[in-house]
């Protein structure tokens, strides 16, 4: 699935990073410390979160994640937009919170919606 194809099943808003609507999505990692991001996010899941900032984005580059998903109607600060545009990392966002994000784009990627 592309991160395209995620906006349009889970009526995402699209903040900045457009040059990476093609990426590839496997699966997803909820976190909101980057640490934790950094030692065990795999590459094609994308990144639910509340972190708005820069680094956000510079840990997503580490570890080749294809696009980050805000929570709670959280937008991107314009250090983490600029950055987004730079990396090609789309940044999304959502009014939903954590818990309904994740459950809905579980079922989403296991073919059960």
């Amino acid at each position: 699935m592309k991160v395209s194809d995620l906006i349009i099943a889970l009526n995402l808003h699209l903040f900045c990073g457009d040059d990476g609507l093609d990426n590839e999505v496997s699966g997803a990692y909820v976190s909101d410390l980057l640490s934790d991001v950094m030692g065990f996010a795999k590459e094609g899941e994308v990144w639910i979160t509340l972190q708005t900032h820069q680094n956000v984005l510079a840990v997503a580059s580490l570890r080749d994640l294809p696009a980050v998903i805000l929570v709670k109607g959280l937008e991107p600060d314009a250090e983490m937009r600029q950055h987004s545009e730079r990396e090609g990392i789309p940044v999304l966002g959502t009014s939903m919170p954590t818990f309904e994000l994740a459950g809905r784009l579980y079922m989403l990627l296991k073919g059960m919606e």
